[in-house]
């Protein structure tokens, strides 16, 4: 039998910005994913939904899967012919055992590749605001693992190490910090040299300690700082307050939840990250299309009774064009048909086809939408609506009022999700969630759905529009709306209301 192969990847510490362009590469090429706890759920997500992933967390004091058998699962998916990509905290050569895992695949032929991650040694310090060397305080920085094997002792030449003069960085070492502040004191030390915790470096819940080697331990527990962390020692960790550039990010640490559509969340979600903030995704609602759509296959085949076609979502605009291509037809059947777009983000899916809004309104929505094409649409012109199934009426009561001929297609179902649903309910009720973002009336409808039953009252809603603050007016959430009906708006909104967070 043919072979598989296997990549041991360096996930890098948690922030998914920094997995290598490789290592991203080869996980959207994997048949299993073999992954451990310090890879971060956004890296997780990364993975293609059909991916076999097999969860083999590592903590301490506690092997969800033992080394040997994580070293035979590699074996053995490769022996079926499979790409396995083994996802590794950090950088897997890093104390990260990877080696031990090669030598199985090397002893049995399996072709295999390592690719580096940025370790949480250096990265974390960055993010603390910490720089590994500095010519003013050093010019060398040594890596120590803080954790013994199994079974044995720590045996760390202190003396060595105090006489280095650089930074010094464990990893592993949360549950040895007395034992390392002791060893180093012992050695000769001063009690007074600047030493530093970074706790979930490099992730929106990371946490920041910085004392002295000899107040280091006692300042740890009354913080209550858990792994994973590495601690650092050294005079460059006096810097931490001069270059704190990512824990004063204006949303650092805030948790938002993010309703969207998992196919359009990514724009929100990236936003919010650039802040600081911890976006989680909770996709309340998902759109499927019409199947067999007998209505839409009708209107399509006679395009050209209508001078105008409006799309109220981008959702919408995917499916049209969707449905024309299956047909084997495109854009140049609406070569004299005018276009109009609920918003930008409809107009510039529009314009990711190849055709250029001919309205869109200045406030978007549907309302504003019908009134303004009310004043351009032509006295025999008659107008297609393409929507969603259940739809809001304001363009069909606008038309109405003005006698414009019209047809309406539903082109998808708004369905209801509620996934993680139990997790998310617990970080209402504990306290730990405290904004959430609605883009449409059915995203506030698909959240209700998911958390009927628990108070509500923590939460401060931001909706994108008048029609949306009304379906949350509805249920007596708190709520504020953004100036535009659009994300960037959305994002501007949570800077006014929550960017002072970190500072409470």
């Amino acid at each position: 039998m043919k072979h598989g192969f296997v990549a041991l990847v360096g996930a890098g510490p948690g922030d998914k910005g920094l997995i290598t362009l490789r290592g991203a590469e080869l996980l959207s090429k994997a048949d299993v994913v073999v992954y451990d706890r310090l890879v971060s759920h956004e890296i997780i997500k990364m993975i293609p939904p059909e991916v076999e992933k097999i969860d083999v967390g590592k903590e301490n004091k506690f092997h969800l899967v033992k080394q040997e058998d994580i070293n035979r699962i590699l074996l053995n998916k490769s022996l079926e012919g499979k790409n396995v990509i083994r996802l590794k905290g950090g950088d897997p050569f890093v104390f990260g055992r990877g080696g031990e895992e090669l030598e199985l695949l090397q002893e049995n032929d399996i072709p295999f590749e390592v690719v580096p991650g940025v370790t949480s040694a250096v990265a974390a310090l960055c993010y603390g605001g910490i720089p590994a060397t500095h010519r003013d305080f050093c010019s060398s920085m040594h890596i120590i693992t803080g954790h013994a094997r199994e079974g044995g002792q720590l045996s760390i030449p202190f003396n060595e190490l105090k006489e280095l003069n650089g930074t010094l960085v464990f990893l592993m070492g949360l549950s040895s910090l007395a034992y390392l502040m002791k060893g180093l004191l012992n050695a000769g030390m001063d009690k007074d040299m600047p030493a530093a915790i970074i706790e979930n470096g490099t992730r929106p819940n990371q946490r920041k300690l910085v004392a002295t080697v000899g107040t280091l331990e006692q300042k740890a527990l009354e913080m209550g700082i858990k792994s994973p962390a590495i601690i650092a020692v050294g005079k460059v960790c006096t810097l931490s307050d001069k270059f704190n550039w990512f824990m004063k990010k204006p949303l650092f640490g805030t948790k938002v939840l993010v309703t969207r559509p998992k196919a359009s969340s990514s724009t929100i979600v990236e936003k919010l990250r650039q802040l600081g903030a911890e976006p989680l995704e909770y996709p309340c609602i998902e759109v499927v299309p019409i199947p067999q759509n007998e209505k839409l296959c009708s209107v399509c085949e006679k395009l050209s009774e209508y001078g105008w076609i409006l799309f109220t979502s981008k959702n919408g605009i995917q499916i049209f064009f969707d449905y024309l291509n299956s047909q084997g037809l495109d854009a140049r059947v609406l070569a004299n048909i005018k276009i109009g777009t609920v918003g930008s983000q409809t107009a510039r899916a529009l314009k990711e086809v190849g055709l250029i809004s001919d309205f869109t309104p200045e406030i978007f929505d549907g309302s504003h939408l019908a009134q303004g094409v009310s004043q351009l649409v032509g006295e025999n012109e008659k107008v297609l609506i393409c929507d969603a199934a259940i739809a809001s009426d304001d363009i069909v009561n606008i038309f109405n009022n003005n006698n414009i001929k019209f047809d309406r297609v539903p082109l998808y179902h708004t369905n209801y999700i509620n996934e993680n649903s139990d997790e998310i309910r617990k970080m209402i009720i504990d306290g730990e969630l405290k904004y959430i973002t609605f883009t449409s009336a059915s995203t506030v409808e698909g959240f209700m759905a998911s958390v009927k039953d628990i108070p509500l009252g923590s939460l401060t809603a931001v909706c994108i529009g008048n029609q949306t603050a009304q379906a949350a007016k509805k249920y007596n959430l708190t709520y504020v709306i953004s100036e535009k009906s659009t994300i960037d708006s959305i994002t501007d909104k949570l800077l006014e209301i929550g960017g002072g967070n970190i500072d409470d």
